[in-house]
């Protein structure tokens, strides 16, 4: 196995919704798993060999069990076909250590949590956390209908039946003014919280930045958009030099930064490939790198202090990374 990866064994499964379903792991060796932030997701490898992240819907306050539910996709590629397929109560399967690029602001005056299909998962783990915290929330869940709805028993009951809203059947039309409504009157400098289809997201984003009493829009996306990918501003080539060691690496066009730094011996952890995971996120010294990725935040890339190696490239001659 990686490094920072475990062998857990699946203690339960169940079907949450249509195409929805859940697995309750516990680690293998019997020890308890570290405590995570709410919003936190996991690397799975599912017997397929494929690796993907999913993130951890249960109480962060509890260790001896982990829960992530899969949406199997109609044009998987082995990931979520194969979970759903290949696994049985019982099957061992290997994760990561959780990683969390999606975390609740603590200094929010409230949280606004917005979810559609799918994209409930770290949103479950994020109202579990401010219920326990007492922190003021609401969670508003989009759904095609109550069968396409996850997690239903648990959300129509304390501590969330007071706390969540449905919104069943709605189309494109009507999704704005739905959301209008789910941002009216909220206090300011609320944050809101967003996973779901990518469409979604961005309305809720459209929304959230035309409602003044808004402070910042929170996303947590598991696949790449290419069409937001390449604002055409980086250059086709350019080099990489390493701060420590002052090493240079030229970077060719259509080549990643990834797979030039091996060609020196410089491993850099990876899992997605796409920008969405943050595995392969590192300080840049020097340079100004042209973001490409879907996790890190508006702030983060204004700074130009960090960059996603797997996807991002450069709009200067050099880049000085520290690897």
């Amino acid at each position: 196995m990686q490094a920072n990866t475990f062998k857990v064994r699946v203690d339960s499964i169940r079907d949450e919704a249509h195409g929805i379903r859940s697995f309750r792991i516990t680690r293998v060796d019997g020890q308890p798993f570290d405590n995570y932030e709410a919003g936190a997701h996991i690397d799975v490898t599912a017997p397929s060999g494929i690796t993907r992240q999913y993130s951890l819907c249960s109480d962060p306050a509890l260790s001896d069990f982990q829960l992530f539910a899969v949406k199997r996709e109609p044009e998987s590629r082995g990931g979520s076909r194969s979970l759903h397929d290949d696994v049985a109560i019982g099957s061992e399967l290997v994760v990561g250590q959780p990683r969390n690029l999606f975390r609740l602001v603590d200094d929010a005056r409230a949280h606004v949590l917005i979810g559609a299909g799918i994209g409930i998962t770290p949103l479950l783990s994020m109202a579990y956390q401010l219920a326990a915290n007492g922190k003021p929330f609401v969670l508003h869940y989009f759904a095609r209908s109550e069968a396409h709805a996850a997690f239903l028993p648990a959300l129509s009951q304390e501590p969330f039946a007071a706390n969540v809203q449905f919104h069943y059947g709605l189309g494109s039309d009507d999704l704005a003014a739905a959301l209008r409504g789910c941002l009216a009157d909220t206090a300011s400098g609320t944050h809101v919280y967003t996973c779901g289809p990518a469409p979604f997201m961005d309305a809720v984003v459209a929304v959230g930045e035309a409602t003044p009493t808004i402070a910042e829009v929170h996303l947590e996306r598991f696949s790449a958009d290419p069409a937001a990918m390449d604002t055409g501003a980086a250059l086709d080539e350019f080099d990489v030099k390493i701060s420590g060691s002052g090493q240079v690496v030229h970077v060719s066009k259509g080549e990643t930064i990834v797979s030039a730094l091996a060609t020196i011996g410089i491993e850099i952890d990876t899992s997605c490939g796409e920008g969405v995971c943050g595995t392969c996120m590192v300080d840049v010294v020097e340079g100004d790198p042209e973001h490409r990725d879907h996790c890190l935040s508006k702030a983060e890339r204004a700074s130009n202090k960090v960059i996603c190696c797997c996807v991002s490239r450069s709009r200067s001659p050099l880049l000085v990374l520290d690897v």
